[in-house]
């Protein structure tokens, strides 16, 4: 079949030559290049597939970009040869094919079209598009590229925005001095930054088990005057979680329903954790050992998943949950009650009764764990505790079913 569509193609790529203005006259492919074509493959078929349809008139730029499937063809190439058959491009519109470009993970191909933008004069460009070629730059290149790029910006492009981006560079990549470095020179500085640059370095510190600096951040931010955001709070919470202080982790869910900007969302999150420490009892002989296992994961490291699994649940993100989740049984590692508290909760906040009974029979059947039945029980009360008693009885009337209801065995012993 090949065989028979290689003089299709090349007749293609022939008409599209000759109609190109670029070229002007018609020009032939000599017999080498040619051979080379066809004798490349795949690869070779998908360059003639991309070539023969780039002349196509009722094609948009966007769908030009995005059939060069290789990383090394130029995405600049298409763009110039668009403006130069007398297309007409806007900035939006190249933000928006970046921006897809980089949820496609085609980096490359995206830091082209951020180049390309921001060496157009007659584009008006963004501090955002500064900030995102420094976020690219670091993908393709590495963070000593995106960091000579940032030193080699005109002071005026030195923003809010390109200090946060490198700084999540250097967070992303743990450079933990360079981080505290830059860090240092933003607080100093007449800018006036949002909750992000904190939390980048709160999430810098969880990560490598620095768990204790995390409340500097916040002194930090609260000295500073800025408003923290849902994902200050879960660091916030997470940090003092895995250090095992419940009463800072029940100040903190205070101090978060009380927050002028407190919405629905936030409510939420705080009912599901207050939830989940008043049910998982956290202090306890097993919260503080180290859980031996293929990853050798910390205890502290488990809490601060639960508490992401809290956070996405008070956002309403099932499938986030139903990934961390996943994620965490497929590890071996050693489940204890509190993290089976800490997914039915999550679950029963969002109304899945579906999963909290899968949840309920993988902890029976765990060979790890033995399936703790005041636990649950714990859960009922914490649930009417907050207010749902709606969800309490939902949740009580599925233990009946799974035949471990709490009430009778306590009732009974």
């Amino acid at each position: 079949m090949a065989s028979r569509s290689a003089p299709i193609t090349l007749r293609r790529i022939i008409q599209s030559y000759s109609k190109s203005s670029e070229f002007g006259s018609l020009h032939v492919p000599s017999k080498g290049k040619v051979a080379r074509f066809l004798s490349s493959g795949a690869a070779g078929n998908e360059i003639l597939e991309e070539e023969s349809n780039s002349g196509e008139k009722d094609e948009d730029l966007k769908s030009r970009i995005f059939r060069l499937r290789l990383p090394k063809r130029s995405a600049t190439n298409v763009v110039a040869r668009w403006v130069s058959e007398g297309n007409t491009v806007t900035a939006s519109e190249l933000r928006d094919i970046a921006k897809d470009l980089r949820k496609s993970q085609r980096y490359k191909h995206a830091l082209e079209i951020s180049e390309w933008m921001v060496t157009r004069k007659e584009l008006e460009v963004s501090d955002s598009d500064y900030a995102t070629r420094i976020d690219l730059m670091t993908k393709v290149f590495g963070v000593d590229s995106a960091e000579r790029y940032f030193q080699d910006l005109p002071a005026a492009a030195k923003t809010s925005e390109t200090f946060t981006a490198l700084l999540h560079s250097y967070a992303a990549a743990k450079q933990i001095a360079k981080a505290e470095e830059l860090y240092e020179r933003m607080k100093q500085s007449d800018l006036s930054f949002t909750a992000l640059p904190y939390n980048e370095m709160m999430t810098l510190y969880m990560s490598v088990g620095q768990v204790e600096k995390v409340s500097s951040v916040v002194e930090d931010l609260k000295r500073h005057k800025v408003a923290p955001d849902i994902f200050t709070y879960n660091l916030w919470i997470s940090s003092s979680a895995a250090t095992l202080n419940i009463d800072e982790v029940r100040r903190i869910l205070d101090e978060m329903s009380q927050d002028p900007s407190s919405n629905d969302e936030w409510v939420r999150y705080a009912n599901i954790a207050k939830i989940y420490v008043s049910a998982g009892h956290l202090v306890h002989a097993e919260s503080s050992a180290v859980v031996e296992a293929e990853k050798s994961i910390t205890q502290r490291e488990w809490i601060t998943y639960d508490f992401l699994i809290i956070l996405y649940a008070g956002l309403g993100n099932k499938d986030k949950v139903d990934q961390i989740w996943k994620s965490l049984r497929m590890t071996k590692q050693r489940m204890t009650t509190r993290n089976y508290v800490c997914i039915l909760s999550s679950y029963l906040m969002l109304g899945h009764l579906k999963e909290v009974g899968e949840v309920i029979d993988q902890w029976k059947q765990s060979t790890t764990t033995d399936f703790d039945i005041s636990a649950c029980g714990r859960l009922l009360d914490a649930f009417a505790g907050v207010g749902f008693s709606g969800t309490s009885n939902d949740f009580h009337m599925l233990l009946i079913e799974k035949n471990c209801d709490p009430i009778n065995r306590s009732e009974s012993s």
